[in-house]
């Protein structure tokens, strides 16, 4: 009973403490690490059974990898799999090798260089998946590309927290070697041939109850998710592969959204355990180490990722997204220290030193994460620097130059029919997408189309806009459509633009601002249902024949 006190008084500060920050329009993630270090022993001393809690912040933090991988479709592996080894082991070694020398300049011992330089060197996977899933960039190009070499980084660090444990025990790399890659083949082996052959039949014969499909897809995640950290992996990989294995099922939205819920409190937790472990002793002998240590994580990583993207070829915009991605350091970075404190290599200032320069870069990766579409404007001409010329290998053009006469932004489900309408009445039509995998398929299908992103401006420039007829968004996001009309109004008066939106205020500023309708799917299904209560009554034949109709309507998806 006392956890439960506990959690619930820790649950309400957060309310405060997130509801002053939302107020304040700034991002709720500080608000959760903020009261981490109130409630934790430097100030209120709240937290008592960390243990508890921290098997719940596990659970979160399965969650959070699972609902990712069931957006992750194992064919982009091919795609994005030799950007995110390259950028990901380079940026390791850039960070290691720079930061050792950094420290040394700074008057620390050898072996102290080695522990901060290779803490200084991963990134939060957690962080990063929250502020992606957040933004709903997930299904981004350079939100897979960020994925993929986060991934390469866990694997990373796995075997330095495995190399730094085995140390006061005897190290053995025969033993390490065994551990490392012959159970891991094995654990991806078995993973996935369970998931090929076996887990679709399971899906589909559970699948008629929506209760028992999530009790199972939360025991498969949590099944994995043990099953990877008793083979000596990470928690994070085997929910991550959970949620691959069944990203290919045509009930992967159900399971995601009923998993969101109980995700979003579970990592609530893990953002204030990570909050409330933080330690802060007197770092005031430390303070040019600390301003050094977070400049270096906030500008040089992401440089070197955009360096790297640049050289294979991406485009300036989605390496800049992709960089920012790594301008913090990892909760693994703490735990590496505070491994290097039990076995004698380094002092408990070091972990004070590493832990304030871990809520800096945490603090400051997370705004320049959320605000990264406005930043990058100001910034896009000095990136040029880093982008190789010629054809760009994200760019994924497939139409003539002004052979269209209105444009869809977003082939998503609801995209999918409005692509079939304009089939039907024979317009010229181009598809702009930010997902490559959905680029790829149209493309298969001779549609026109290219990959860009709407919040992209030098992308937007390049469109026809002066020419269109219609141009239709599907995407929900306030300022992206704004954005769209904006830039459609100021070259064209006439067309006609549509835009979706799930709020009815949010509707009315996208009136304003120039939009002939605004779509809102909620109040449309509503409308739709009132209608056909209207017509058919209480008919129940007539209901049954309106089923037929919509099954045969989303069997063709």
């Amino acid at each position: 009973m006392e956890v439960f006190i506990e959690i619930s008084v820790i649950t309400a500060i957060t309310v405060v403490i997130a509801g002053l920050l939302r107020l304040l329009k700034q991002p709720l993630i500080i608000g959760y690490i903020l009261t981490g270090i109130v409630v934790g022993p430097s100030f209120l001393n709240l937290v008592k059974s960390s243990e508890t809690m921290g098997i719940f912040a596990h659970i979160g933090i399965a969650l959070l990898l699972f609902t990712i991988g069931l957006g992750l479709d194992p064919k982009i592996i091919k795609y994005v799999g030799k950007v995110s080894l390259i950028t990901g082991l380079g940026q390791v070694l850039f960070t290691s090798v720079v930061g050792f020398f950094i420290a040394g300049a700074l008057g620390f011992s050898t072996i102290v260089s080695l522990y901060i330089a290779i803490a200084l060197t991963f990134s939060s996977t957690i962080i990063i998946m929250k502020l992606l899933s957040d933004k709903g960039d997930t299904e981004t190009l350079y939100g897979k590309i960020a994925i993929g070499f986060l991934l390469v980084q866990d694997i990373v660090v796995i075997l330095v927290l495995m190399v730094v444990s085995s140390l006061s025990e005897g190290f053995s790399a025969s033993s390490l070697a065994f551990d490392f890659i012959i159970k891991g083949m094995g654990l991806l082996g078995a993973i996935f041939l369970i998931g090929i052959y076996l887990l679709p039949r399971i899906i589909n014969a559970i699948a008629k109850s929506q209760e028992f499909l999530f009790l199972f897809s939360f025991s498969w995640c949590l099944a994995l998710a043990s099953l990877s950290y008793y083979v000596g992996f990470s928690i994070e990989i085997g929910a991550l592969l959970a949620g691959v294995t069944l990203a290919m099922s045509p009930y992967r939205y159900e399971i995601s959204s009923k998993m969101s819920p109980l995700r979003d409190f579970f990592i609530v937790l893990f953002f204030i355990l990570l909050g409330s472990q933080m330690i802060f002793a007197d770092i005031s002998q430390h303070i040019v180490p600390i301003v050094a240590f977070s400049a270096f994580i906030l500008i040089g990583n992401p440089l070197i990722v955009i360096a790297l993207m640049g050289l294979l070829g991406y485009t300036k915009r989605n390496s800049f997204l992709a960089g920012l991605t790594v301008a913090q350091i990892s909760e693994f970075s703490l735990i590496l220290i505070a491994l290097g404190v039990k076995v004698g290599h380094v002092t408990s200032e070091i972990l004070s030193l590493v832990t304030a320069v871990g809520l800096i870069t945490i603090t400051g990766s997370t705004y320049l994460i959320l605000y990264a579409d406005k930043i990058y404007p100001y910034l896009s001409r000095g990136l040029s620097l880093f982008e190789k010329k010629g054809k760009k290998v994200d760019e994924h053009i497939y139409h003539e130059e002004g052979e269209y006469n209105a444009i869809l932004f977003g082939c998503n489900r609801i995209g999918s029919d409005i692509l079939g309408a304009f089939e039907k009445i024979q317009q010229k039509l181009l598809v702009v997408d930010y997902d490559p995998e959905t680029i790829r398929k149209l493309a298969e299908e001779e549609v026109n189309c290219r990959y860009g992103d709407a919040n992209d401006s030098e992308m937007l420039g390049a469109l026809n806009f002066a020419k269109i007829k219609m141009a239709v968004s599907t995407i929900p996001k306030l300022e992206t459509n704004l954005l769209l009309i904006n830039k459609i109004r100021e070259v064209n008066s006439k067309a006609i633009i549509v835009v979706v939106s799930h709020q009815a205020d949010e509707a009315l500023q996208l009136y304003n601002a120039g939009a002939v309708y605004v779509l809102l799917p909620h109040f449309l299904g509503g409308h739709h249902i009132s209608d056909m209560i209207k017509k058919n009554g209480l008919n129940t034949g007539k209901f049954f024949e309106a089923k037929k109709k919509h099954i045969k309507h989303l069997s063709k998806k």
